[in-house]
């Protein structure tokens, strides 16, 4: 990597850094439904409105790059996210944080689509996937810290949106080092994804479980997200500051996962990998549902997070070496089923209401079960082109 590639890559990578903002919408769920008094239905509209826009703008953020360059729709992106970051410090209403996380997430989609292929853009192809990794690893810390700045937030200025502030002043130093450091004009083409090129996949059966597979891993982070705090406060009378640590913990067990996997998939088939973890992480669900104590229940956080840490890049590699003559609308399609956060939560919440948390839970554990299903027919063989 050259001197100047070396110059560009940083503030790409701490595009990774403000792409894991998304995630604070997990503990910020929880502080709103106790500061307008919520039902567990209407609190899960908040992780929806963020996660909706993942299904309606991954494909037309990537005809956008095609017109105006990977460099521009990132900025496009941070823009976004910045005024949805400020909406909440100026206006504080129920409709108002639902309008704000939505903006949130369509920031966030148009930055995971468009930040990605500059990766590619500036370093040698043998390093892409390093770099990719070393991202996904910098997005694991930033959602690492997410309750934590919103605890502090809580505790020391006395109400939990200053948080969005310091996640407004980090994303705006965001666009201007990119614009800083990479100026020149990127050679523009029209893109070659469509809707209807994407949308076609899914009439192949082995992508459509891959798109599927994407859709749940996503609802369980999210859903694990959002419950963990209330889990934690149910069970053992912590209080909301307390009880988002467990979130913290959470994302911390992925962060490690996440560098651990890079290291034990040069070791062991995908397959392999992805089966073991899946069953790992079904044991660990199921014993975190039912045992009592406080030890024990973060024990089980931390395995589920380790478990789950590394089944989204697994599926999307799946994807990918299954029709790499249709990369394009395969990663296009894949991003799309980020979306199941907006899915996987209402349900979540309309169990919870009416039939109590665990019932709500037990949407996470449908999820795990169907990834374990997955991760059999992908490790039948040991061949991971074939699910």
């Amino acid at each position: 990597m050259n001197k100047q590639n070396l110059k560009t890559i940083f503030p790409i990578l701490f595009g990774f850094f403000v792409m894991g903002f998304v995630d604070v919408v997990g503990i910020a769920t929880n502080y709103i439904k106790e500061d307008f008094v919520l039902s567990d239905t209407l609190a899960n509209l908040i992780p929806a409105m963020v996660f909706l826009w993942f299904a309606l703008f991954s494909i037309p953020t990537g005809i956008l790059m095609g017109k105006v360059g990977r460099r521009n729709t990132v900025v496009v992106a941070l823009a976004v996210t910045i005024l949805a970051m400020l909406l909440p410090l100026s206006f504080y209403n129920f409709p108002c944080a639902l309008f704000s996380f939505a903006l949130l997430g369509i920031g966030n989609t148009i930055l995971q689509v468009s930040l990605n292929p500059m990766v590619a853009h500036v370093v040698a192809p043998g390093r892409v996937t390093c770099v990719l990794t070393l991202g996904q690893f910098i997005k694991a810390v930033s959602s690492l810290l997410g309750p934590i700045i919103a605890g502090v937030s809580a505790s020391f200025f006395g109400d939990w949106r200053w948080s969005f502030a310091v996640y407004a002043v980090t994303t705006l130093l965001s666009v201007i080092w990119l614009l800083s450091a990479i100026r020149g004009e990127e050679e523009r083409e029209m893109a070659h994804v469509t809707f209807g090129t994407t949308l076609s996949l899914l009439k192949d059966t082995p992508i459509f479980l891959l798109f599927l597979g994407i859709l749940f891993i996503v609802g369980i982070d999210v859903g694990l997200n959002t419950t963990i705090p209330r889990l934690l406060m149910d069970r053992t009378g912590m209080s909301l500051s307390e009880a988002g640590l467990g979130t913290s913990l959470y994302f911390a067990a992925r962060t490690a996962g996440s560098f651990a996997g890079a290291f034990l998939l040069a070791k062991f088939s995908a397959g392999r990998f992805f089966s073991y973890s899946m069953w790992v992480a079904i044991g660990a669900f199921i014993l975190l549902l039912v045992l009592p104590g406080m030890w024990s229940m973060l024990v089980m956080i931390v395995v589920v997070g380790l478990a789950c840490a590394n089944v989204f890049s697994i599926l999307f590699s799946c994807a990918l070496q299954y029709r790499p003559e249709r990369s394009n609308e395969i990663s296009a399609l894949m991003i799309m089923g980020v979306a199941g956060g907006a899915l996987v939560t209402p349900l979540m919440g309309v169990l919870s209401d009416g039939f109590g948390l665990t019932a709500g839970m037990s949407v996470l554990l449908f999820c795990l079960l169907y990834l374990g299903g997955v991760a059999m027919k992908i490790g039948k063989d040991g061949n991971r082109k074939n699910v």
